[in-house]
Parts: C-alpha cells; structure tokens; sequence
C-alpha cells in the first residue's frame, strides 16, 4: 500500500509527464483572515498592549494575580499601589465565568488533554497533544484549583485581546513565560467580569 505523500509525488509526477503541466499535490495554506474579522466574529479592545507597570487602586495582598475579563488584562500585585499588566484573551460568550482561584499547578510547555466537555463539543480535536510549540497551551500553564481552567500561553497570538477561549486566560509566549517566573503555586486569583 501506498502511502499518501509518496503517492501524491507519483501522481504529481505523472500529471508532469502527460501534460507538462507542474502540479503541488500539497494543499495550499488557507488565506489570511481579512482584516478586522476577529474584531467582528469575537469583539475587540484594541491590540493588547505591551507588558508594563501600572498603578492599582484596588487593595489585594502582593503576590494576588487579578483578571479583569472585561478590560482583558491580568494584573500581578506588587504592592504599594503598583501592579504588572499583562495582555490576555478570555472566554467567549456562554464561557465566561469569575471568582476565586488558586494556583495549584505550574507546568513548561505541557501537554494538552482536552476536557471530555470540549470534545463533544469539538470531536475533531486530538485526544491527547505533547508540549510543545504547536500545543494550544502555549510554553507555560497555571493550573487554577481543582477547575478546566488555567492561564496558559497561546500558538496564536493573534487572539490576545479578544473573547475567544473556553473559559481559560490566554497570554503570549513571552508574557506567560514572565508571570510563571514570578509566581508561586499557591498563588490567589482573583477573576473579575
């Protein structure tokens, strides 16, 4: 039996002969979503600015990790009225949740079982994935409590900024590898609509 590479090269290369006509038995990659198609299908609050120190009125213990699903930012409390602001996606409608969580877990570059719940939704999805750069969960995972969520980095950085997940918190690669290096497990977590 053939295999299916080896027999598109051969087909490829008998279509050659026959007509003189070259054709790529490789599909070809999809086209780049028009611009401004994210901000339509899942609502936008602009680009997710870069990683940077802000002042927080808000009264949390240092070291607390506040998600405002709304203003799609996550906040590390650093005390003294200032805080590190991070960028993030969030769940989509009918995915958003808030409360209390804590960091129970801290994994680099981990592998991604999806939940049986995502799977009826999604069959298509792989049962299981090894870490790595093509993983959904990024280079690093912040496991939140006995909960499916967690606060993971993305293979799609183009999402940040935009109501997109299934309930957990996205992060660039370079943002989630930051926050995991500052955080402990035990870490709270406060998530706010």
């Amino acid at each position: 039996m053939l295999r299916l590479p080896f027999a598109a090269t051969l087909l490829s290369a008998a279509l050659l002969i026959s007509t003189g006509v070259s054709v790529d038995a490789r599909p070809a990659p999809p086209p780049p979503a028009p611009p401004g198609i994210l901000d339509q299908l899942f609502g936008s609050l602009g680009a997710a600015p870069p990683r940077q120190l802000v002042s927080l009125k808000e009264r949390y213990a240092p070291g607390t990790i506040v998600i405002s699903t709304s203003q799609r930012r996550l906040f590390l409390v650093l005390g003294q009225g200032q805080a590190i602001e991070y960028g993030i996606g969030v769940g989509r409608p009918g995915f958003e949740w808030s409360g209390t969580k804590t960091v129970t877990m801290k994994r680099e570059w981990p592998d991604w079982t999806p939940p049986r719940e995502m799977l009826r939704r999604r069959p298509d999805l792989p049962r299981h994935m090894k870490g790595g750069i093509g993983n959904p969960l990024g280079a690093r995972a912040l496991y939140l409590g006995s909960s499916l969520y967690r606060i993971h980095g993305s293979n799609e950085p183009e999402t940040i900024g935009y109501a997109v997940s299934s309930g957990c918190i996205r992060m660039t690669n370079v943002d989630v590898q930051d926050l995991y290096e500052r955080v402990k497990v035990g870490t709270k977590v406060v998530v706010l609509r």
